[in-house]
């Protein structure tokens, strides 16, 4: 008989994108795969999509700021522990894998209330809200930063990175060139603002390319509903809202990234060894989680950081000449990385976990 896994994780797609790039070692593995998520989330659509079986269940976001919805969220994160719990008697999983986000938080509860083991991913630097409550009732916690894993307990602790779409190592130079109408003899810079894409972002680009144009060219991911139609037939330079298909392409017709330090964007990165500016969002903007990100990977050699209070076009050129003329020195850095393989590391996990019931 197959073992059994249920998959959790959603809010945003860095809670889900993870998930589905285990899909086919998990069905290599002979895993039969549920995927427990909110009732309307984004997650759900995702998921559908690869063929898993989706189940719903309440859930509310645990606020540390005074929100009137604070008053009954905890109402329907008890209500999504007893749905979860329901699921976990009928769906009888052998383990659990949670990519976080605050549906996670009642399944997690739940499977350990069953018996069933459960395995965390945490991609920041600093554990979030959901992920410290799911904490002390996982088997294994996941980490991408080795700062990470001094914070978290011992026993628990595994330095594995973020599990990587294997379609984006397949990308094809000359493909990507040619989908944007570019030169082969000119280098490339990628920008990526994330998927809502970044004005603060957008703008410096945009005002940089009167100098950038005379050594790059440019393919700008800049967000939907941020396209600038002055700049259309800008000889060398490319806008899109957002690209999904051909975007290994882009990559491997890049030389350099910059792009939001968000932790799934940079794991990406950096497993494909592309040298990079990193331009996290302000601490007065989020929780600062960016930030961490984008310092312990200069720390680590692997990218050069520009804070977003410090951006204006001068600081980006500079940047982007400081990482151009280094560009060995930043893949050495990120071929001696330990934050690579995480597929093979946590399927091993996932594989121990579901044994160990046995």
């Amino acid at each position: 008989m197959n073992k059994k896994i249920v998959l959790t994780g959603g809010g945003t797609a860095g809670h889900v994108t993870p998930n589905i790039a285990l899909l086919p070692k998990l069905r290599e593995e002979g895993f039969d795969i549920y995927y427990i998520g909110s009732f309307h989330g984004m997650e759900k659509q995702l998921i559908e999509e690869q063929g898993i079986p989706y189940y719903g269940i309440s859930s509310g976001k645990l606020r540390r700021y005074i929100d009137p919805k604070n008053l009954s969220d905890p109402f329907r994160v008890l209500r999504g522990i007893g749905e979860a719990r329901r699921l976990m008697h009928t769906l009888k999983p052998d383990v659990v894998f949670s990519k976080g986000g605050f549906v996670s938080v009642p399944v997690v509860v739940a499977a350990k209330e069953c018996h069933v083991p459960a395995i965390i991913h945490e991609s920041d630097m600093t554990p979030g809200l959901a992920n410290k409550l799911c904490i002390p009732c996982a088997v294994k916690v996941c980490a991408n930063f080795p700062e990470t894993v001094a914070l978290l307990p011992p026993e628990k602790a595994v330095l594995t990175g973020t599990p990587i779409r294997q379609e984006l190592f397949s990308g094809n130079r000359d493909a990507g060139l040619a989908f944007c109408g570019l030169r082969p003899d000119k280098p490339v810079i990628m920008v990526i603002g994330g998927s809502l894409g970044s004005a603060v972002v957008n703008d410096a680009v945009r005002a940089a390319l009167p100098v950038l144009l005379g050594e790059f060219q440019v393919i700008h991911l800049c967000g939907e509903g941020k396209l600038d139609v002055t700049l259309e037939g800008t000889p060398g330079y490319v806008q899109y809202e957002y690209i999904k298909k051909e975007l290994a392409d882009l990559f491997a017709a890049s030389s350099l990234v910059i792009s939001r330090a968000g932790a799934n964007a940079i794991c990406e990165i950096l497993a494909l060894r592309k040298p990079n500016l990193l331009i996290p969002l302000s601490a007065a903007a989020s929780r600062g989680d960016q930030v961490l990100n984008a310092r312990s990977f200069e720390k680590q050699g692997f990218s050069h950081v520009i804070e977003e209070e410090n951006l204006t076009a001068d600081s980006l050129t500079e940047g982007v000449h400081e990482v151009y003329t280094h560009l060995d020195d930043y893949r050495a850095a990120m071929e001696k990385s330990e934050q690579s393989d995480a597929i093979s590391k946590i399927i091993g996990l996932i594989v121990d976990a579901a044994n160990s019931r046995n």
